[in-house]
């Protein structure tokens, strides 16, 4: 059984001030909320180290690179609740959907997971179609006779 060696880094994108707490999420497999609950509760009930640790983090890690950077799901329902655009198709076709066992760990609720599913299928669906529709028509028989000459 091999496993993938992870890096920690800076996840910038999903980061309020640096993205170190986003990081470490990333790093543990862990929701970012949690992380930075435990982060502001060490500081507040006295463990003032976690702001050197914190600031240390951010002039120490890298950003994340982008051909790593892992999709956040947490704000899909919200994004297109407002109106937004879903994902190219393409897009919707290749990405994975990992469900959460835990509150903690990151991932997508099953919910919203189940809703992802549907909207892969409609996506797939969409394109099988498209197909259907093309190898029907008149000119993918012409096509087919151009060939055979």
């Amino acid at each position: 059984m091999s496993h993938k060696r992870r890096e920690l880094y800076r996840n910038a994108e999903q980061g309020k001030i640096a993205g170190v707490c986003a990081g470490i999420a990333d790093y543990f497999g862990w929701e970012t909320w949690l992380i930075r609950i435990l982060v502001v509760s060490g500081v507040l009930f006295g463990m003032p180290f976690l702001i050197l640790g914190y600031v240390a983090a951010w002039f120490i890690l890298d950003k994340t690179p982008t051909k790593t950077a892992k999709v956040n799901y947490q704000g899909h329902e919200s994004n297109y609740a407002k109106g937004q655009q879903p994902k190219q198709s393409a897009d919707v076709a290749h990405e994975s959907i990992k469900v959460k066992a835990r509150i903690w760990q990151s991932g997508e609720p099953a919910k919203q997971a189940l809703y992802d599913i549907a909207r892969k299928f409609r996506s797939l669906e969409g394109r099988v179609q498209a197909m259907e529709h093309y190898v029907t028509s008149t000119e993918f028989t012409v096509a087919r006779e151009i060939n055979k000459l």
